[in-house]
């Protein structure tokens, strides 16, 4: 299977910037399909139809080049979910949005929530060494607590509300999205992400309340 050069939307350029861009999508193949320890640097190498050498020439070991995956992703996705929350004002439709532009970059890069599930499970497993740590999408995470802090700000949330509670409650909601997207297909998680933004709204369980009152 070909891994396009461009798949993860960097500028056309010089033929080194399109070698980077092909080992980084090579990368977060690799990672999807073969889980952390399994996406050795061989194989990515092989992946991104190039040597073991000539990778190294871009970077000199793994964990920089994953470093670099993580970074480019979230150079990515953060313009395009601060744009979907912009595009409305109140704070439950501004998350909803942003949860739907979510959907929307894991259809675009069919690797995303792969790699996504594969990092947090490797970064799990070497917690207690230190030798690495994944939290997920920095820029999903980044798009919420604006848009929570905006909403404090204007005093939309209820009363009481801890704004870093609400900002950790929401990524949760987010970050098991992305780990359902990596397991389910596209009608099951569809309607996952649909009662997803229910639960959002309130309205997930007002049906069923209602019908026994």
């Amino acid at each position: 299977m070909s891994v396009s050069p461009s798949q993860l939307g960097r500028p056309v350029g010089a033929d080194g910037e399109q070698t980077r861009a092909r080992i980084i999508t090579a990368a977060m193949r690799c990672v999807a399909e073969g889980g952390y320890a399994r996406a050795t640097i061989r194989e990515i190498a092989r992946a991104a139809d190039m040597t073991s050498g000539s990778l190294y020439h871009y970077f000199p070991n793994k964990s920089e080049l994953l470093e670099a995956t993580v970074n480019e992703i979230d150079q990515i996705a953060l313009p395009r979910l601060r744009s979907a929350a912009a595009q409305v004002d109140d704070i439950v439709d501004r998350l909803a949005a942003v949860l739907d532009e979510s959907s929307r970059l894991m259809r675009d890069y069919p690797y995303l929530a792969a790699f996504e599930r594969a990092m947090r499970v490797a970064g799990n497993e070497y917690r207690s060494g230190g030798r690495l740590h994944h939290p997920g999408l920095k820029a999903l995470r980044d798009t919420i607590t604006e848009a929570i802090g905006n909403a404090h700000e204007q005093g939309a949330l209820p009363s009481g509300t801890d704004p870093d509670a609400a900002v950790n409650a929401i990524h949760a909601l987010a970050r098991g999205l992305t780990e359902r997207a990596a397991n389910l297909g596209p009608d099951a998680y569809a309607a996952t992400l649909d009662s997803a933004k229910q639960l959002l709204r309130g309205t997930l369980f007002t049906r069923a309340a209602t019908s026994r009152s």
